[in-house]
């Protein structure tokens, strides 16, 4: 029985060895698991940064492109009523020869009616006279002729058609004659 407890005792004594080693082993093993979790976490944390920042520009590209839109939307519109806008001041001043204020007054309110509406969505006229300099940003020159003085040389001579923006946008540059 002698052998056989030494052999019991060697057996347990073995098994102890390994169980410590073991122990000395789940330590590190679980430090590794937890690193590894903690790597893991971050890991996802920056994913999540990532998708949310991405997210954030898409909302802000998003709006600003629906913004634009709606004002290019407007603007189709207003290119078309422009030659309305236009042939209604031909008609004020062909109607201010006349001499019936009826007509004259009647044509007036419903030229302004029609400015005042297309000013409420955002038309506006640009401002361009004869005597300014001219200014290829702003308008667009159609002829030259001879300068009538010195002091018209490079200036704009004469307005041929209004030019309209739509907010900061030029929609119809001003058409205009300079003098050379």
């Amino acid at each position: 029985m002698t052998t056989e407890n030494t052999e019991i005792d060697q057996k347990i004594d073995d098994a102890t060895l390994e169980n410590n080693a073991n122990d000395v082993q789940a330590p590190a093993e679980e430090l590794s698991v937890e690193e590894q979790l903690t790597q893991d976490l971050a890991n996802e944390k920056d994913k999540f940064l990532r998708l949310f920042a991405e997210f954030e520009n898409y909302k802000r590209r998003t709006t600003k492109e629906r913004i634009e839109l709606f004002k290019t939307a407007n603007q189709d519109v207003l290119l078309s009523l422009l030659p309305v806008l236009d042939d209604f001041d031909r008609a004020i001043i062909e109607i201010a020869k006349s001499e019936d204020e009826a007509v004259t007054k009647g044509v007036e309110l419903i030229h302004e009616k029609l400015k005042n509406t297309l000013s409420s969505k955002g038309l506006e006229l640009v401002e361009v006279q004869a005597g300014d300099a001219f200014n290829a940003d702003f308008a667009e020159a159609i002829t030259q002729i001879p300068a009538p003085s010195d002091d018209l040389k490079g200036k704009i001579v004469d307005v041929l058609e209004k030019g309209y923006k739509l907010g900061d946008k030029i929609i119809r540059f001003p058409k205009v004659v300079i003098g050379q």
